[in-house]
């Protein structure tokens, strides 16, 4: 069985080569607390809103630092320490949404809607342009669904982006967010190329999603280990991390013109199974918008 890569899967290396990434570029990460003192996020900007005592990294072996510390090793550790760290030079702004003990449904931390409208909105605030929700989402009332929808909303009118986890529960399904229409929801390939099994799909995922490796990803462990992860979580920080670089980038590029470079809507797709993330293509195809636009 051939396998590839993770970098190589999605034509991450030559948009990296590009660039480290942009300070000004902040990257909201709605998740775990996040082991700031490892050795991998030395140099790094990592911001975090002031916790509550259940929301830092106090237990190294806790389900919730291990997914807050490995999904912020690929989105911003240092390149030397971890090969797959995306964009070392953005800033990387932790909002803790659950405990160190975490709450976790397939493998994927668990947030309550209300919760994370709630983060969404603190996010945003305090000026995140790319959101990363690596997560899944607890039973909805209807009203917490509109609030969180409201919350998703709010993301659309001020242009910050939102990439989203698909689940890993096997099956054909869409939740609150990820059928939200500005959600880019992500599922996980594993290294030989098809989707895993236990990745969730949908018509959701299909029309508006990626497909990015899931498979053994390795990242930052809060105990000071590299350790091996899998799942949509670690799907997603790929997608988010190349928008982050496209926006260092071309830092005067709209939200719509990033989505529509990292999605192409050629045509209304009826698969349920998303196209692969092609960072290299979409450098090219934001680099063509802009060449026109500035003409």
């Amino acid at each position: 069985m051939n396998t590839m890569d993770p970098l190589q899967q999605v034509m991450l290396a030559p948009l990296m080569a590009v660039t480290d990434g942009s300070a000004q570029v902040v990257i909201g990460l709605i998740d775990g607390p996040v082991a700031k003192d490892h050795p991998g996020f030395a140099g790094a900007s990592v911001l975090e809103f002031a916790a509550t005592p259940s929301e830092v990294c106090s237990l190294a072996s806790s389900a919730g630092c291990r997914h807050g510390t490995a999904v912020a090793g690929m989105l911003c550790a240092s390149r030397q320490f971890l090969p797959p760290a995306i964009c070392p030079g953005c800033t990387l702004l932790v909002r803790p949404i659950f405990s160190a003990s975490g709450n976790e449904a397939g493998g994927v931390p668990n947030a309550e809607p209300e919760a994370l409208a709630g983060a969404i909105g603190d996010c945003i605030g305090a000026g995140a342009c790319v959101l990363n929700l690596s997560l899944s989402l607890g039973d909805a009332s209807r009203s917490a669904a509109d609030t969180l929808s409201e919350a998703l909303n709010h993301a659309a009118r001020r242009g910050v982006l939102v990439v989203a986890a698909a689940g890993n529960d096997g099956t054909i399904c869409s939740s609150a967010i990820t059928h939200h229409p500005w959600v880019i929801p992500v599922t996980a390939c594993a290294r030989s190329g098809p989707p895993l099994g236990t990745s969730n799909l949908s018509s959701s995922v299909g029309r508006r999603g990626l497909l990015a490796p899931g498979e053994r990803i390795t990242s930052l462990g809060p105990n000071g280990q590299a350790m091996s992860f899998s799942g949509t979580s670690f799907a997603v920080p790929f997608v988010t991390g190349s928008i982050a670089l496209l926006w260092s980038a071309f830092s005067d590029a709209s939200a719509t013109e990033v989505r529509m470079a990292m999605v192409p809507q050629t045509s209304r797709r009826a698969a349920i199974v998303p196209p692969m993330l092609d960072a290299a293509a979409a450098y090219q195809r934001l680099a063509a918008t802009r060449r026109r636009i500035t003409a």
